[in-house]
């Protein structure tokens, strides 16, 4: 399935599933584009609230005895967010199980990427504000466009190996990374 929402009305954007690969992307449209597979016993709720948040979130209509050893197969567990590249105030992605995808994106304010059990990455991500990313059982790895002196960092590593420091103060910006058994490696990249 495919929704589209006009960007006008959308002021951020929460993506919060499990079990779900999420890949987000800028998209020359003028509304934001959510392809997504469904089915009767899982589905989307996906909504815009009066604030202009657009979440979507994973329901899940199953007993419990269809958990038992069956995963829906890849291609269903796949979601891809198109964004316009205009200013958003919020990008919230959260899964479980699975990796995130975040290829270069110019336009929001601030991002928040967090994966249970997969690896986190993205690509020249520019945020005015902040970036946060946590993983656990799974590697951070990206770029964020701007500077070593632009980002006020912290990091907090257990069981891996980093290239930030645990903490460094004076950018305008934050960078905040953490990861659980797992490697964190964010390069600064020119635009």
């Amino acid at each position: 399935a495919r929704r589209y929402v006009p960007e006008s009305e959308v002021q951020s954007i929460v993506i919060d599933v499990s079990d779900r690969e999420v890949e987000v992307c800028a998209s020359d449209r003028e509304e934001i584009v959510i392809s997504y597979y469904e089915s009767e016993k899982e589905y989307y709720d996906i909504s815009v609230s009066e604030g202009g948040e657009l979440s979507m979130r994973l329901s899940l209509d199953r007993d419990w005895t269809d958990y038992v050893g069956t995963k829906p197969a890849q291609e269903y567990r796949k979601i891809k967010v198109e964004i316009p590249d205009r200013l958003l105030s919020g990008l919230t992605v959260k899964t479980t199980n699975e990796s995130i995808h975040v290829s270069p994106l110019s336009g929001v304010a601030s991002v928040s990427l967090e994966s249970n059990g997969g690896n986190v990455e993205f690509e020249k991500l520019f945020v005015s504000e902040s970036l946060t990313v946590t993983a656990k059982n799974g590697n951070i790895l990206g770029s964020v466009v701007g500077g070593w002196d632009d980002f006020s960092i912290s990091c907090e590593i257990k069981k891996g190996e980093s290239n930030l420091p645990e903490n460094k103060t004076g950018g305008d910006k934050t960078l905040a990374a953490s990861c659980n058994n797992g490697d964190i490696q964010i390069d600064f990249v020119e635009e």
